[in-house]
């Protein structure tokens, strides 16, 4: 398997290379050569296949000349421990898909502990090491903390916006050591990517390290995330109805991946966007005008994104056709008090307790549904709501247990390295610290 750039399709490198490089040196983003069609056979008979199983299937048509098939098995199962079950709401009308069951209680575990698995790999073979660079809006972080602890060859720079992330995904971030650093950075989430994304063009920086980054612009982190849609889908096919799945958008990492899923076959009618006041992509499936805009702080913080990185992978899976990308994806965005509405009346009608960023995904798929009142909804559970406790408690009105590995993360000191949104600061830190 072979990839590309989205700024020069005539470039051409290997799996290796898009992974631990992560972006092309033109800053456009790594796609695949080709995308395997995975046929109707494939998702006939999914039903009572795992996420390990399913992923070691895709991955197996996606990259068989690359790693030995025996490799590659373990690989993948080393990676998913832990399944992504769909749960029930209103039986065959309003479903959830728990994203939440990995270490980190974030569905970016998935994509993280991926990496992670294919990373180790080639580098004990070529006896490399890298510097991982990632910006984290949120939950981000701590899967590719989680994900990448203790990895030999591999060091971790996670740079966070101050005061716009959860004390939990905080705890994550700054509590773990050995080869994790964290940066706080007196910005928002833009201002952390754009000092990431500066890293990967300086010349001097790459000269000093092998960087590569664990963020959704690395291709290795969207592709795994196209498995677990397809597990999805093989948990409500015999409904027997359309399906549609609403996805909390912010970077659109994520629903890229169901769009590459898409593209591999899977039997979908429609996606929707779902985006808090961060409303970029639902306005240009409003107008066909993209218009980014700085990020706007809301409770669904791992959302605030005001330049979503894969809108261009987003596209460019439908050649940049407006009308091709509108007959596939509708978009909706959403307050801080209507998704603090949906999480309480979520809570009192099916006794289910989401997160925000959960909430904004299912009043999307609601307000699809009011439309189209006989598909089969299947909302993104993105995270576990202990991740934002006091604000879920003050919604619901009632305690959230923590998990026992997260709750001692919270009794652990914070340590963290505060910073000015400056690449000449940024680039400072790195070659000091190297």
């Amino acid at each position: 398997m072979k990839f590309y750039s989205t700024n020069n399709p005539s470039v051409r490198v290997s799996m290796e290379e898009a992974l631990l490089r992560s972006l092309p040196a033109d800053r456009g983003l790594y796609m695949p050569e080709t995308i395997p069609f995975m046929g109707v056979d494939f998702f006939n008979s999914i039903s009572g296949g795992s996420l390990s199983d399913i992923g070691f299937q895709i991955s197996s048509a996606l990259f068989k000349d690359s790693i030995p098939s025996d490799k590659l098995e373990e690989l993948v199962h080393h990676a998913f421990p832990f399944d992504t079950p769909v749960v029930t709401l209103e039986d065959g009308k309003t479903h959830v898909l728990e994203l939440f069951h990995g270490p980190s209680l974030a569905f970016k575990d998935v994509g993280a502990r991926y990496m992670a698995a294919m990373m180790g790999y080639f580098l004990e073979k070529s006896n490399r090491e890298v510097h991982i660079l990632v910006a984290t809006s949120g939950d981000t972080g701590g899967a590719v903390a989680m994900g990448f602890l203790g990895v030999p060859g591999i060091k971790v720079t996670i740079l966070y916006p101050s005061g716009r992330v959860s004390e939990l995904q905080e705890k994550q971030l700054t509590t773990l050591g050995q080869n994790i650093t964290a940066i706080e950075v007196d910005g928002s989430f833009d201002d952390c990517q754009a000092l990431v994304k500066t890293a990967f063009t300086d010349s001097e920086l790459n000269q000093q390290f092998s960087l590569a980054s664990a963020n959704s612009i690395n291709i290795f982190r969207l592709i795994p995330q196209s498995f677990y849609y397809a597990r999805a889908y093989g948990q409500v096919k015999h409904l027997g109805k359309p399906v549609v799945f609403s996805t909390p958008s912010g970077n659109f990492g994520n629903l890229s991946a169901g769009a590459l899923a898409y593209k591999m076959g899977l039997p979908v009618q429609q996606f929707i966007a779902s985006t808090n006041r961060n409303y970029v992509v639902p306005k240009y499936l409003e107008t066909g005008i993209y218009e980014p805009k700085p990020s706007v702080e809301t409770i669904s913080n791992a959302m605030d994104v005001g330049a979503p990185s894969n809108f261009v992978r987003l596209t460019h899976l439908f050649d940049d056709n407006f009308e091709a990308l509108k007959q596939i994806l509708s978009g909706y965005y959403f307050d801080d008090e209507q998704t603090k509405q949906a999480m309480a009346a979520v809570y009192q009608q099916f006794d289910y307790v989401m997160c925000p960023h959960t909430a904004v995904g299912y009043l999307g798929l609601k307000n699809y549904q009011q439309s189209h009142p006989d598909v089969c909804g299947i909302s993104l559970a993105t995270a576990h709501p202990a991740k934002f406790k006091e604000l879920v408690e003050s919604v619901i009105h009632k305690p959230v247990e923590i998990p026992a590995e997260l709750e001692e993360l919270m009794n652990r000191p914070k340590h963290s390295f505060k910073m000015k949104a400056d690449f000449t600061e940024f680039k400072e830190f790195l070659l000091q610290t190297a």
